[in-house]
């Protein structure tokens, strides 16, 4: 990146709040996107940056993102570039606010970005889940129309980068894939209990200490990632000129069988290891159950994980990160420092 202000969507998203942190680190002219129910919340958690990190109030469902005429003058005379991680990730909202956010969203991100006379990249913040109901070995850039897409989210992140991808040859445009993320490989940190971490908390703040079936027989990989490595890679790809009109997956290229991660969790958290197993089909089926569908989306769409045979492939994501420093370490360097946290997170 250059000595370009940067404009980043997605506020409160955990990803964003750790990514305006590390370009404010940088010496980096934030711009923040920010709803105005969340412009409170926004203050306060960059309050000691705000020299740094200006908020500005808008939607990415409005045109100009709801900015005022003043402001996009101002984004168009000092904007490089563009993070756009504003999305609907919540499994229980409703098919048309993802649509409305996801989809539409990306759309309007997309027309502002295109009207900055000094864009240098616009990084699309995706996800692997866009493969849907894919198997197999997934690579970067490609993009078809998976056999099924098992919840709205993921058609909608699919639809949202396929408008992306449209405009590479127009628009200098980078995209990325994270897998599961997880806390912080260091602190274990993470703001939403939800998805991967639904399960680890049960695990590890159990009152007894019982062996607990797995679902399914946990032979396949579990793709997991800290979100330090995201943040980090995320702002290695914006500034890498290599990395336009591309695709990186950010995942654990060496991933774990489930089974061997939920073993880790336990000994990590001294509880027993998992013994027998839950039937897949029973699993989600119950997760289906009327009264209980809403709110267990998410850890459905994790258990779903669990069942399917999928790798991800990342060579360009290896190309533009050798020799920077940045990769994503093993599960096993830092699964005590998720359980800490979560055991800090019950106190």
């Amino acid at each position: 990146m250059s000595g370009k202000a940067v404009l980043v969507t997605g506020y409160p998203n955990f990803v964003v709040r750790r990514l305006v942190e590390r370009l404010a680190a940088q010496g980096r002219r934030v711009y923040l996107l920010c709803r105005e129910d969340f412009e409170k919340a926004a203050r306060r958690d960059f309050a000691r940056l705000e020299e740094q990190v200006r908020l500005v109030t808008g939607d990415v469902v409005s045109m100009d993102l709801g900015l005022s005429g003043a402001e996009v003058k101002v984004m168009r005379a000092e904007v490089g570039t563009v993070f756009h991680l504003a999305g609907i990730y919540y499994l229980g909202s409703s098919e048309t606010e993802m649509e409305r956010v996801n989809i539409e969203g990306t759309r309007n991100a997309l027309a502002f970005s295109a009207e900055l006379p000094g864009l240098e990249r616009f990084v699309h913040y995706s996800t692997a889940f866009v493969a849907g109901s894919r198997e197999g070995v997934i690579l970067e850039d490609e993009l078809p129309e998976p056999p099924r897409f098992r919840n709205s989210f993921e058609r909608t992140k699919f639809m949202a980068e396929r408008i992306v991808r449209g405009a590479m040859g127009e628009l200098p445009v980078s995209i990325v894939r994270p897998s599961l993320i997880v806390g912080d490989s260091r602190s274990g940190e993470i703001e939403k209990l939800d998805g991967p971490y639904f399960f680890m908390q049960v695990l590890v703040n159990l009152p007894i200490d019982i062996h607990l079936p797995l679902v399914g027989k946990g032979a396949f990989p579990l793709n997991l990632v800290p979100v330090d490595f995201v943040v980090a890679a995320l702002a290695h790809v914006a500034e890498h000129p290599a990395a336009v009109g591309r695709t990186f997956h950010l995942v654990d290229q060496n991933p774990l069988p489930a089974r061997m991660v939920f073993e880790m969790l336990c000994k990590a958290a001294d509880k027993k290891a998992p013994r027998g197993v839950i039937p897949h089909n029973l699993a989600t089926a119950l997760m289906k159950m009327p009264g209980l569908e809403k709110g267990w989306r998410s850890p459905r769409l994790f258990v779903e994980c669990l069942n399917q045979l999928v790798l991800y492939n990342a060579m360009n994501t290896a190309e533009i990160l050798g020799g920077s420093g940045i990769a994503c370490p093993p599960f096993s360097s830092y699964v005590g420092n998720l359980v800490a946290f979560l055991k800090k997170k019950r106190k």
